[in-house]
């Protein structure tokens, strides 16, 4: 097996997680948005930003996966655990950075 090979099922895999990702949170958009039309609600605003806010997110990761920096922290440069990655394919920072930044 070919080291590209190796490097391009693990990507395979990323792109699936993330495409699972982009498409429930869309999905929870649409639902937001529908529910928004018929009432005001500040809770429903807040979770209408946090869901755009993934998106972005998503959007980030499909371009760090095309440049070739995906799976790796952004704040320290050393790789992501691939359990994270599951968990939060989208992620850009380890769990130390993760909590530094926040």
């Amino acid at each position: 097996m070919s080291l590209d090979v190796t490097r391009a099922e693990p990507l395979h895999d990323a792109r699936q997680r993330l495409e699972h990702s982009r498409t429930s949170r869309l999905a929870q958009l649409q639902a937001l948005d529908e529910t928004s039309q018929a009432t005001e609600d500040h809770l429903l605003a807040g979770q209408k930003t946090a869901m755009e806010r993934v998106l972005k997110e998503i959007e980030e990761a499909f371009a760090r996966i095309e440049d070739g920096t995906y799976g790796t922290c952004l704040a320290c440069g050393k790789p992501l655990p691939a359990e994270r990655l599951e968990i939060l394919p989208y992620t850009r920072y380890c769990v130390a950075c993760q909590r530094r930044s926040a």
